[in-house]
């Protein structure tokens, strides 16, 4: 990772390699860009951009993030999703790009949503693995609550190896034992950063009115041993507007399903771009 660009403040991290048609990659909380990279690597004839999220990797959590948003832990800072896409679109004016295709696992999925309700027209293309457009219901919020504390407890260890294991499917830690070491070393978030994460994924607005709204070929893949997201709540981007959704279900597959299974994933990537020019 060696560039840098700034936002509202943050000197925030990214990666750019490849040549041909923009790709924005938006990884999974808790860990960084690395996630894309066996993906990325089964790639060709496209421009991977693969951005830190603020607080996560090489980039800054910044300061003056808001307080008192989520009312479960009233003095948490809170990273939004409004947040996260600010700094995407100033990754976009920084790379003088005005259109690319976006992927998104997990929070970078929650991300495009909100960038496609603030900027459609830049957007070319939106693929979610393994996120979804519903927001948080109570169970998970009291969940994020639990973390929160546990974190401020000097617990954040102890979360961030259970986090590597559930994220990963069942079948896949056991072809591939040493998945979980390798994600675990990508989660290198300070307490304030695991915090104002989890804060924002709780406060996040419900999306599934944007998702209908989407207009831009779309592609969904869900993980059958997926605990964040069930298959069921991905569907609800099948309502899309767009000229084309494509969706997957790989049954053998967890939360993570892109690292997990980088050859399947990137067949299927590879089959959606193609129905995007070179920009």
């Amino acid at each position: 990772m060696s560039h840098f660009y700034e936002s509202d403040g943050a000197r925030l991290a990214y990666a750019d390699s490849g040549a041909g048609l923009p790709v924005v990659f938006l990884h999974p909380t808790p860990v960084d860009h690395a996630f894309w990279t066996p993906l990325i690597e089964r790639l060709s004839g496209v421009r991977s951009i693969a951005p830190d999220l603020r607080g996560h990797g090489a980039s800054e959590l910044g300061t003056g993030l808001p307080v008192s948003g989520f009312t479960r832990v009233p003095d948490a800072p809170v990273l939004t999703m409004d947040r996260l896409a600010t700094d995407v679109l100033a990754l976009l004016d920084h790379l003088n790009l005005q259109r690319a295709v976006f992927i998104g696992c997990s929070i970078g999925g929650y991300v495009l949503l909100e960038l496609w309700r603030r900027a459609p027209e830049r957007m070319l293309g939106l693929g979610f693995l393994c996120s979804k457009p519903q927001a948080d219901p109570e169970p998970a919020c009291d969940k994020r609550a639990v973390t929160i504390a546990m974190a401020r407890e000097g617990k954040k260890e102890e979360l961030f190896d259970g986090m590597a294991k559930i994220s990963t499917g069942v079948a896949s830690q056991a072809a591939r034992p040493e998945i979980v070491n390798e994600l675990r070393a990508r989660m290198t978030l300070t307490t304030e950063a695991l915090v104002a994460t989890q804060a924002g994924l709780a406060t996040r607005p419900d999306s599934v009115p944007t998702a209908a709204t989407i207009r831009v070929p779309l592609l969904a893949v869900a993980g059958g041993q997926d605990l964040a997201v069930a298959a069921g709540d991905l569907r609800a981007l099948l309502t899309a507007d767009g000229p084309r959704v494509d969706y997957t279900y790989l049954a053998n597959a967890g939360h993570f399903a892109a690292y997990e299974q980088p050859d399947t994933v990137a067949e299927l990537v590879r089959n959606w771009l193609r129905l995007f020019p070179i920009a």
